[in-house]
């Protein structure tokens, strides 16, 4: 296993790459890449109490095991689950010698709203068309919600028009000269050129925020439509139907009006394709031909024969729930910092279900946590200490849509322009060593360059997200950061493992995605391969060193989606 000194050294060799201060003593040659380890029988975590300073297997198994624990419920933001993970992760800060993080507190107080459809199982959206009618129920069929907190929607024959992607961008507008006021507009998952693979659309293959389904609700409020229902499909969402089934059928959570002021659909919800094929039927209309001709140049919306009807009551609560915040303030410009996330919670407790009840989380993201703690143990025992300040965040509503880092960043403890850099872990892999890093991004910012001189010196090289149709850099924290200007680094190892190659890789990154991936079976394994999950927090360690020690501030490349604000 790599010592932490070693980890030093690769900093330390890191820092004479690239931008480098005058004053900084030259740098030790960067040491060979440590051989990995023949695979170890299963770790035993390290007992409570005898943790290290080191980034170490033991360490980082006992805090997922910890953390994933029936004990904690799930970590749904809200509940008693909720306050054992952020009593257990401020202990571990504190226990590692680290300060509160927001202006002298551990904690940063989210405001929540809670909404909970009643009575799912009698909702049905119903749609008369020309052909026909049709009945769509909430256990198959559909999802249906409200996203501005209304406890009574009724909405009766609502004119239905399909507008392919739902876009409004600066080449392309479906709503071009359209009016869906009061109407409900049916729209795609993902960007135009997706269905037929166009590689001159968008970015091509890769999805961009226009193909988030946030994104789809936003603008299909912004243009006045009363209800906007996407159509799911496991390739274009990058997950199965069930995810969306249980995170839309619970409790949901939102930031209250106050806090996000953009305007929401008073009707929400999602159709798989079966049941849009349907509903396009019973109006005449050939679904998998429309859905062709939204990938095209030239697209003009359709509206159908049909009105869709649906009424629902749902109970909305007001609360908060809490970031913790930790950090080791800089020796020579306190101001700056570097911020490291990663999300406590996850979907709590499903009493309805049969068998085991709870999602646990123990790769999403109780691997994330333990992770952020293991750098900054490292980070607090480091000599010197670090130049800028470091500042660590487990952030909660992140299964809401990010919301616990959108505060964050809009009441940041720091300055944005005096924050460095945002370096985000979640769900780590935990299958063994990899010959490659993934980048979640790669291709955007400077910070590419610090991950590939650590991947380097550990014998590893850079690759690209292997699925960007899926569009992970949208669906964690860091893209919060990004927004708002700030470079963020959102890496881990990748899918050509040590030992099996890509096959191995990618039969365990679908083995996850089909069994696990938001669902109860998420839970800890004391078979787990720990030895590249210390790779990557090695390396995360090391960039970040570096970072907190620059005096500068990494930039995005140009054509990047996003820029620094210029300053004042």
């Amino acid at each position: 296993m790599v010592r932490l000194a070693l980890v030093s050294a690769i900093a330390l060799a890191l820092a004479a790459c690239g931008k480098q201060e005058a004053e900084a003593p030259a740098a030790p040659a960067t040491p060979p890449p440590a051989p990995v380890a023949a695979k170890p029988a299963p770790v035993v975590p390290t007992s409570e109490g005898r943790f290290s300073t080191e980034i170490k297997a033991e360490d980082f198994a006992a805090r997922v095991k910890t953390l994933s624990s029936d004990e904690f419920e799930g970590r749904k933001p809200g509940t008693l689950g909720e306050r054992a993970t952020t009593a257990y992760i401020k202990d571990q800060f504190e226990r590692a010698g680290l300060k509160p993080g927001n202006k002298g507190s551990w904690f940063q107080t989210v405001p929540m709203q809670t909404t909970t459809l009643l009575d799912a199982d009698k909702v049905a959206i119903e749609v008369a068309g020309g052909k026909g009618n049709e009945s769509f129920s909430l256990t198959g069929d559909a999802v249906v919600g409200t996203l501005d907190g209304s406890t009574d929607v009724e909405l009766k024959a609502s004119d239905i028009v399909f507008v392919g992607y739902g876009v409004n961008a600066p080449d392309w507008n479906d709503y071009a000269g359209l009016d869906v006021k009061g109407k409900t507009v049916i729209v795609l998952v993902n960007d135009p050129g997706w269905g037929n693979q166009d590689a001159e659309l968008f970015k091509g293959k890769a999805l961009t925020y226009y193909g988030r389904w946030t994104y789809k609700y936003e603008e299909a409020a912004r243009q006045g439509a009363a209800a906007a229902f996407i159509v799911h499909e496991d390739a274009g969402a990058g997950y199965p139907f069930g995810v969306v089934q249980s995170g839309w059928n619970g409790p949901r959570q939102s930031l209250p009006p106050s806090e996000d002021p953009a305007p929401k659909l008073k009707t929400a919800g999602w159709f798989t394709e079966a049941a849009a094929t349907r509903l396009f039927a019973s109006s005449g209309l050939d679904f998998a031909a429309l859905k062709k001709s939204a990938d095209v140049r030239g697209f003009k919306p359709i509206a159908l024969d049909a009105k869709l009807s649906v009424s629902f009551k749902s109970r909305v609560d007001t609360s908060s729930s809490e970031n913790v915040v930790a950090m080791i303030p800089g020796s020579e410009r306190p101001d700056e910092a570097i911020v490291y996330t990663a999300h406590w919670d996850h979907l709590g407790k499903d009493e309805s279900l049969q068998g085991d009840q709870i999602y646990n989380g123990a790769i999403d993201n109780a691997t994330g946590v333990a992770g952020i703690i293991e750098i900054a143990e490292a980070f607090a025992k480091q000599d010197p200490a670090p130049k800028r300040s470091v500042v660590f965040t487990a952030v909660t509503l992140e299964e809401s849509g990010l919301l616990g880092a959108q505060y964050f960043v809009a009441h940041s403890p720091f300055a944005l322009d005096k924050i460095a850099a945002n370096i985000n872990l979640d769900a780590l892999p935990v299958d063994g060593p990899t010959k490659n890093v993934t980048v979640i991004g790669l291709g955007q910012s400077e910070l590419d360059g610090y991950i590939e001189e650590v991947a380097k010196a550990q014998g590893r090289v850079v690759g690209g997200d292997e699925e960007p149709e899926k569009g992970f850099f949208f669906r964690s924290d860091h893209v919060n950061f990004a927004r708002a200007g700030i470079p963020a680094l959102y890496a881990s190892g990748g899918l050509d493992l040590v030992e099996g190659g890509e096959a191995a890789g990618r039969a365990a990154a679908e083995d996850y995605t089909r069994n696990r991936y938001h669902k109860p079976g998420d839970n800890y394994d004391p078979n787990w391969d720990y030895r590249g999950t210390v790779q990557d927090l090695e390396a995360l360690y090391a960039v970040g060193r570096k970072l907190a020690d620059e005096a500068t501030f990494p930039q995005w490349k140009p054509g990047a989606d996003f820029a620094r604000p210029a300053k004042k």
